[in-house]
């Protein structure tokens, strides 16, 4: 048992065969500081892990997606530019459950970072493809609510966005984009 956790430079003695350990008060108490510790992490590791379950129990459709966010202009107010220049798109573990849509920053995190009630939402749909420097290919998707908010989600896979898509349109009860996607952007 001693030697999972690799004491180096501890004095062994031995007496009738026996191996023992002697450890000085304070490296006991620093053992024990460690042991605790480790509990306590696992025990942490254990709850994110039966909230993922959880989550992906209920969840209608889950997943990974950059995203990134964007004010509508306000009557009278200049349209916001825009800039391709800046990389801002960020991944998000994006849960469909229930009457909302949970975004969390991670799926181990125990809860969303940001929530949006499905009946909130107004408008779903394609927006132009992103090619990379890399040339790599990022589909695109929006979700705009009644209050101006409009989120902007990609993913490399076709397949993932264009499932969001169906869900978010079927669950908002939008009527469909008969061209799910536009030409590609090169940034």
């Amino acid at each position: 048992m001693l030697k999972l956790f690799s004491l180096r430079g501890l004095p062994f003695t031995s007496s009738d065969g026996e191996e023992k350990v002697e450890i000085a008060a304070a490296e006991l108490e620093s053992l024990r500081s460690e042991l605790t510790d480790l509990e306590g992490r696992e025990s942490h590791l254990k709850a994110q892990l039966e909230n993922v379950d959880e989550i992906l129990r209920w969840a209608r459709l889950s997943g990974y997606l950059y995203m990134r966010t964007r004010w509508t202009a306000l009557p009278g107010e200049p349209p916001t530019i825009d800039d391709c220049e800046v990389d801002d798109w960020i991944p998000r573990f994006i849960v469909l459950q229930g009457p909302c849509i949970f975004l969390y920053q991670t799926s181990t995190d125990l809860s969303p970072q940001d929530s949006t009630l499905l009946a909130d939402i107004v408008e779903v749909g394609a927006i132009p493809d992103l090619v990379r420097e890399d040339e790599e290919i990022r589909y695109c998707f929006y979700i705009l609510t009644r209050f101006g908010l409009r989120y902007e989600c990609s993913s490399i896979s076709k397949v993932q966005v264009d499932s969001w898509l169906t869900a978010l349109q079927t669950d908002c009860k939008l009527k469909g984009d008969e061209s799910p996607h536009l030409p590609e952007l090169k940034h």
